[in-house]
């Protein structure tokens, strides 16, 4: 031998602490350890940093983990601003709607503070005309005060009754030889008489039975187209009669009839128009006769 000393590796057998698997040989060390070496020798070999090419196996909560947490940040990020605008054009919807309803209820309020104004002009208007009209029939009233009294022929029951100052008397036939009596009243002055003329009152007493001259008017009545309709009525002094409304028998004159027995005779109290009904009914209630 040349004297060199032989290499001598020491006995991983003979470490202590270590224990061979039962059945391996004396002298050779487990695969594990040899695993385990080389998992030494490779974690021995540090990375560098900056080698594109390294990497290592994907741990939980490594390189992997935070990336998806990347990915959700911009997600969520996204979702908040979509939210945002979403809110922003609702909150922008309900703001155009207030004020278009705001505008709305200004241009209603404005039509219909027109229309009250219109209306209270109307009324404010009526009511002058209204008032207009009974300053004037109070005038009227007041200027027909005091009325004076009509008096018939005393062989004829001496027919009387009130009429106002106003009005004129024209005694058309006095039946003071008999016959029959007529007397017409106007306001101012009497009319020119005849059947289409309009008087206020014309005033006749018949030599004729009550019974006849109603038959007469009943006649009138029953003739095709005729209007004119009849009740019995009583007035204010106790004088019961018949009451014709309507087209005057064998005129075109719409007016009141009223006829009622004085003795053996028939007086007739007519008014040739409606627009006397007023002074026409206050003349009937002051009616009187001697019987």
């Amino acid at each position: 031998m040349d004297g060199t000393q032989p290499t001598s590796f020491p006995n991983m057998n003979s470490q202590p602490g270590f224990s061979p698997e039962p059945g391996m040989p004396m002298g050779q060390t487990p695969s594990s350890m040899g695993q385990t070496s080389n998992d030494f020798s490779q974690m021995g070999t540090p990375m560098s940093d900056s080698n594109p090419m390294s990497f290592s196996p994907v741990q939980p909560g490594g390189v992997a983990s935070q990336g998806a947490q990347v990915i959700e940040k911009p997600l969520k990020k996204d979702i908040g601003g979509l939210i945002k605008t979403i809110a922003i054009v609702i909150l922008s919807l309900v703001s155009l709607t207030f004020i278009g309803l705001f505008i709305w209820m200004f241009i209603r309020y404005d039509e219909v503070q027109m229309d009250i104004n219109s209306q209270i002009e109307v009324a404010v208007a009526e009511a002058k005309i209204e008032q207009a009209v009974n300053d004037e029939e109070e005038f009227s009233r007041r200027e027909k005060l005091p009325y004076r009294t009509f008096k018939g022929p005393a062989d004829y029951g001496e027919l009387s009754f009130e009429y106002p100052k106003t009005w004129s008397a024209y005694i058309a036939a006095d039946a003071s030889n008999g016959g029959d009596f007529e007397a017409y009243l106007n306001p101012i002055e009497v009319n020119v008489v005849s059947k289409n003329t309009i008087n206020a009152l014309r005033v006749l007493i018949l030599n004729k039975s009550f019974e006849a001259v109603a038959e007469d008017y009943q006649k009138a009545m029953e003739r095709r187209n005729s209007n004119l309709t009849m009740q019995s009525v009583t007035t204010a002094k106790g004088i019961t009669g018949n009451r014709y409304t309507g087209t005057i028998p064998g005129t075109e004159l719409s007016g009141f009839i009223f006829i009622f027995k004085i003795r053996d005779k028939t007086a007739i109290l007519q008014t040739d128009s409606v627009l006397f009904e007023g002074d026409y009914n206050t003349l009937l209630d002051s009616v009187r006769f001697d019987a």
